[in-house]
């Protein structure tokens, strides 16, 4: 007989180096506009392209509260320490939690581009994919839109394998379909992607993260 192990991981904040996980509620959506409403971050298809970008907060608190997963586990990420400590930068999810397949999508994430290239992404999917293989889950699927060049290489990066691409498989908000591209990370590969993901946030130079210089674009011409 089958034996389940997957259970429902708890609601609470995951604390690391950099950063840290915090249940995310709608109190801190505007936080949130504020870090990811950006033509950067939706042009290659976050939350169905650049036509569901909302640049104003009342619009996209109205985008958020309809797009995220909020039956399941979504997170603000914060910083830790620095000249930035405790701004809000991003945000993601581990959602479509099946316990009895113990299978979930670790997505919907999304993070301000002055972060980008630093150790927030390395960590975040670290903290994240380590509490769902801790609670008993065996298959982690992770996501993007196929021409979201950026997320592939991200996903591919931390080490997840690639399974191949799902064709037509959603509308974009510009009615366009989608073609996405699935990975996975399986419990047995863990470990060694673990360690790959300590590596590289063991790599990143200081103690805290250091903003990147960026442009900031909201208009989504």
């Amino acid at each position: 007989m089958l034996v389940v192990t997957a259970v429902r991981p708890l609601t609470r904040t995951l604390r690391g180096r950099f950063v840290q996980l915090q249940p995310l509620g709608s109190a801190v959506l505007p936080e949130l506009h504020a870090a990811i409403a950006n033509r950067a971050v939706f042009e290659n298809g976050y939350g169905g392209g650049l036509s569901a970008l909302r640049t104003d907060v009342d619009g996209f608190i109205v985008w958020a509260r309809g797009y995220f997963q909020w039956e399941s586990l979504p997170f603000g990420v914060r910083l830790l320490g620095g000249l930035n400590d405790g701004d809000l930068v991003g945000t993601t999810t581990l959602g479509d939690l099946d316990l009895e397949c113990e299978s979930a999508h670790l997505g919907w994430t999304a993070y301000d581009p002055r972060v980008w290239g630093t150790a927030v992404n390395a960590e975040t999917k670290l903290l994240l994919l380590d509490e769902a293989f801790l609670n008993g889950f065996g298959r982690i699927q992770l996501q993007a839109d196929s021409i979201n060049v950026r997320s592939r290489a991200a996903i591919e990066g931390i080490g997840a394998t690639f399974e191949g691409v799902l064709r037509r498989d959603r509308p974009r908000a510009d009615g366009s379909w989608r073609d996405t591209a699935v990975y996975s990370i399986l419990a047995d590969e863990w470990p060694t992607v673990r360690a790959g993901l300590h590596e590289r946030i063991d790599a990143y130079p200081g103690r805290s993260i250091t903003y990147r210089s960026v442009a900031r674009d909201t208009k989504p011409r």
